[in-house]
């Protein structure tokens, strides 16, 4: 006998708010992001659509971290009738990604393309290649 055990979306969004930290769940939205490294930069891509890069977004370096907060404006007309659903966040985002070593501002380029911000942090991880060290056992 073969039991398959699935999950609710209701579920889900229950459980992640139960575990996600008040401070965390009133900062608002944030971006959607895939973070990797690519040999010895760290790549950043966030989804922002809908935003105005010159005039809406920051990018900092601050210690370790590299911070990216903005804002998606609402430009809609306020005068629609009737009822409307709207699956579209607007509003301020902020996003953290710490890094392994403090850089200098020098080494951050950021272009936006087709609703999509990369970022790239030049050489951040220089010099941070694992060491192995060699596990013994008592005889």
């Amino acid at each position: 006998m073969t039991t398959t055990l699935t999950r609710s979306p209701l579920a889900d969004a229950w459980l992640r708010d139960l575990w996600t930290p008040r401070a965390v769940a009133a900062e608002g939205p944030t971006a959607a992001a895939d973070v990797y490294r690519d040999g010895e930069d760290l790549v950043a891509r966030l989804d922002l659509p809908g935003v105005d890069p010159a005039n809406d977004v920051t990018v900092e370096v601050v210690g370790r971290r590299l911070v990216v907060r903005g804002e998606r404006k609402d430009q809609r007309a306020e005068d629609t009738k009737g009822r409307r659903i709207s699956e579209v966040r607007f509003g301020s985002f902020r996003r953290v990604v710490t890094l392994p070593k403090a850089v200098d501002a020098d080494a951050v380029r950021a272009s936006y393309d087709a609703g999509v911000l990369t970022v790239t942090v030049a050489g951040v991880f220089t010099g941070t290649t694992p060491q192995r060290t060699e596990v013994t056992t008592a005889a």
